[in-house]
């Protein structure tokens, strides 16, 4: 999980730099967001997934004021949407699905006339430039037209010009669909670096190991409305099928150990034990004190627990799969 969570632990709860209530849009007959409430603490990263056409795309329009909700109240960097959208607008930056790069131009160009319409004087502008210009390897580069770019260099040049205003909140939409693994990560890197900075980072992706690496918190959209909210391993503890696994090479210790330990799952040829769990510390403590108490010891235990694809198609109740092409396998965290 990203370090910024960290600085939330000193038990004093994070500003809101995101509230919502209520959100509600329709186009026509159909319903898009029924009632949406959020709360994002300040410095951290929230990642909303969802199936294409759950709503993520319009929730970012209606916070960064490019849309109307039909109903509802938000608060974004303290302002008002309805009542003080250029409050809003001043704070934030926004990244979509498609790059607002001017191929036409080069990187540099884009990033002085990204300043201009911030009302940078030119020298202030032609600092800011050359420093995320720096930033984001972007130097070699800036004299040459951005057609030229890769998809990873037009994104980052695409982020570099949302942060000439220096905004506190960010929103990037779907920030890494199209690009390569190699790119991704990079990507990644400079949302982290983003996050302890200071800035908050609200994320829609279809990538759910995207929301698994980089999300202090992450919700769920189905049908109008958040399925769940939490960490990544609050969410993954939603969904039933999590279990520990403990193997021996002893079949006596085997048969001793089976007949402990309630409710278990019998593997005699791999003289294997299968326990359902939800993966906590105080369940495993649960099992262990059980297995100490009748003198047993395991040879191997092994925590499997649901990953995010799992939480994502329990919740969503769809077909329409996410990106997996770069998910792990199930996670098996092996523990002694």
């Amino acid at each position: 999980m990203p370090t910024s969570s960290q600085s939330q632990g000193d038990g004093h709860p994070s500003s809101a730099a995101v509230s919502a209530v209520g959100l509600r849009k329709s186009y026509g007959d159909k319903t898009v967001l029924d009632g949406i409430d959020l709360r994002i603490p300040a410095g951290s990263v929230f990642a909303l997934l969802g199936p294409n056409g759950a709503g993520k795309t319009t929730v970012v329009k209606i916070l960064s004021t490019l849309i109307t909700a039909d109903d509802g109240q938000a608060q974004v960097a303290g302002h008002d949407i309805a009542t003080s959208p250029d409050g809003v607008r001043a704070a934030i930056g926004v990244t979509g699905q498609f790059s607002a790069v001017d191929g036409l131009i080069t990187g540099e160009e884009n990033m002085l006339l990204m300043a201009d319409l911030h009302h940078l004087s030119r020298g202030e502008g032609r600092r800011v430039t050359a420093e995320l210009l720096e930033r984001f390897d972007l130097v070699e580069a800036a004299k040459k037209p951005a057609s030229t770019y890769s998809g990873g260099m037009k994104r980052r040049l695409d982020i570099a010009m949302t942060l000439v205003g220096n905004p506190g909140i960010i929103f990037l939409d779907e920030p890494t669909t199209g690009l390569d693994p190699r790119s991704r990560h990079t990507m990644w890197g400079i949302i982290r670096e983003l996050v302890t900075g200071g800035v908050t980072v609200f994320l829609t992706t279809q990538y759910l190991d995207e929301a698994d690496e980089l999300a202090d918190r992450i919700a769920v959209l189905s049908n109008g409305k958040i399925a769940a909210e939490g960490t990544a391993d609050e969410l993954k503890r939603i969904v039933p099928g999590g279990h520990v696994r403990l193997r021996f090479t002893d079949p006596a210790t085997y048969r001793n150990a089976a007949t402990a330990l309630r409710d278990v799952t019998r593997d005699d040829e791999a003289l294997a034990l299968q326990i359902p769990s939800d993966g906590s510390q105080r369940e495993l403590r649960s099992i262990l004190d059980r297995l100490d108490t009748a003198g047993i010891e395991a040879d191997e235990l092994t925590v499997h627990t649901p990953d995010l694809d799992d939480v994502f198609f329990a919740l969503t109740g769809t077909d329409t799969q996410p990106d997996r092409s770069s998910l792990p396998s199930q996670t098996k965290e092996s523990v002694r």
